[in-house]
């Protein structure tokens, strides 16, 4: 018998959802070399249990448990039956399986995710391995966005944009070391040992990716996991103010268009959603180039090309160099982050394609002013009229924590109109405030103009307006 079936009538036995009379009744039917869903099966065909989302949370602890090992005692056993009424109690969760750490003795703090870091020392490789799959589970079923295994200080994940310990054990050099290797492959490990900074794209399944990004401090490894959402977000999903404006972009054949914000702000998703739209509205040929690849598109209208820098090409830079001559329609840029890159992304989008990339910026002046200003003095006369002809837009936004709970989206929109082009020709980018303020006909939006409507319309509290406004006036209107 299967330490996964002990562990799920262990389990039954606990929550009082059978005898072990019963659960003795469906071994003796199916015998000992039954599996776990056709045990639970019969549990259900039987009439023993009728609540079927139970069982399924059950059945995905006790393979998770199984895995750390058999109960401390055999449930079919005949001295189990005395045992029956005194059931040590294991807490079964309430809105998705948890890993095996769960309930072993080493489960997280306040119900959050977490593993039995204390008995990493004593793990083999595999059960490593095994244990970080469980975690990154765990965190991702946990709605954490990111989770942080460092050498000398306590794990701990970002949950709605707050860090929560998810355990007291502080891990060692070794431990950490060990934990955040244990998912890489050959060639990967000798990258890192090399380089001592890795990031790279982790799959689990087709459902369970992550951002990883690993490093060496003066503590030892570091690793760092952001985890990706298994559905690829629509645009309407995204909580979007001006939703038809942003589809509008997505029309133009030719133009840049720019998506930025902090770090944590959401760019990956959006642009992922873009894409999507693209993907679901044309037909066409999308190159997309990203460090590492988060989102898996997978075609419908479009031809889908995406690389991956490192394993599928040596640079953004060089990447745009040979989509010019791979007969694309869009190109997507991860980041936008050195001269070269930027250059050839206009020159990109001056010949005929449409480009979208994504900077760490914080509204769209500072982005023109970001994009214009990494070029050397011989060369602005010709970028600002470059980018005043070829720029289609710019969405900039901000995650802000909700009074309610979670977080809202805080959008800023630029379109590029005549007078945009204008102020960009004529290096006068300190005009655009000017611009978005009197362009909402066009669908254009503020950010400090959004961020007050949330605080009006109650979404977000005083402190979180007053922290992301600037504007003395708007500022003085919340209280």
């Amino acid at each position: 018998m299967q330490n996964e079936i002990r562990w799920l009538v262990r389990l039954c036995l606990e929550q009082n959802l059978i005898t072990l009379p019963q659960a003795a009744a469906v071994r003796a039917i199916l015998g000992d070399g039954a599996d776990l869903m056709d045990f639970a099966q019969r549990l259900i065909d039987d009439g023993y249990i009728d609540d079927h989302a139970l069982l399924e949370k059950i059945a995905g602890v006790a393979i998770a448990k199984s895995k750390v090992g058999p109960p401390a005692f055999d449930p079919f056993d005949p001295e189990a039956a005395a045992l029956e009424e005194n059931l040590p109690q294991l807490s079964i969760p309430g809105d998705a399986p948890r890993s095996a750490a769960s309930g072993s003795g080493h489960g997280g703090v306040n119900g959050l995710p977490s593993a039995p870091f204390e008995q990493i020392g004593s793990m083999n490789d595999s059960e490593v391995a095994e244990c970080m799959r469980t975690l990154l589970r765990d965190c991702a079923q946990g709605g954490a966005s990111d989770l942080h295994l460092s050498a000398g200080t306590r794990p701990f994940i970002r949950i709605q944009r707050a860090l929560k310990k998810i355990s007291d054990h502080v891990l060692t050099e070794s431990e950490s070391t060990r934990l955040n290797l244990a998912l890489l492959a050959p060639h990967q490990r000798k990258v890192f040992d090399e380089l001592r900074d890795f990031d790279y794209a982790l799959a689990l399944d087709a459902t369970s990716r992550y951002r990883v990004n690993l490093m060496v401090h003066k503590g030892g490894a570091s690793g760092c996991y952001r985890m990706v959402p298994a559905a690829i977000p629509q645009l309407d999903q995204l909580g979007l103010r001006n939703v038809e404006a942003v589809r509008k972009l997505l029309t133009y054949h030719n133009g840049l268009i720019l998506v930025t914000g902090p770090v944590g702000s959401g760019k990956t998703t959006t642009l992922a959603a873009l894409v999507a739209e693209l993907n679901g509205s044309r037909q066409d040929h999308i190159i997309t180039v990203e460090d590492p690849i988060e989102v898996v598109q997978p075609a419908k209208g479009c031809n889908i090309t995406q690389r991956e820098v490192g394993p599928h090409t040596m640079s953004f830079a060089s990447a745009l160099k040979g989509a010019l001559r791979e007969d694309p329609d869009v190109i997507v840029i991860g980041e936008l982050r050195d001269l070269e890159t930027i250059e050839m992304a206009i020159t990109a989008s001056e010949t005929g394609h449409l480009v979208i990339g994504t900077m760490h910026t914080s509204d769209a002046a500072t982005t023109l002013n970001r994009l214009l200003d990494v070029f050397p003095p011989s060369q602005q006369a010709q970028i600002r009229a470059s980018v005043a002809e070829s720029l289609r837009g710019v969405l900039c936004q901000r995650l802000l924590p909700a009074r309610s709970g979670g977080l809202v989206l805080a959008t800023e929109l630029l379109i590029a109109n005549s007078a945009v082009s204008a102020l960009i020709r004529d290096g006068k980018t300190q005009g655009i405030r000017n611009v978005l303020e009197t362009g909402l006909r066009e669908g254009m939006t503020l950010m400090e103009n959004v961020v007050y409507e949330l605080y009006r319309d109650n979404v977000i509290s005083a402190d979180t307006a007053r922290q992301n406004i600037t504007s003395r006036m708007l500022k003085s209107k919340v209280v």
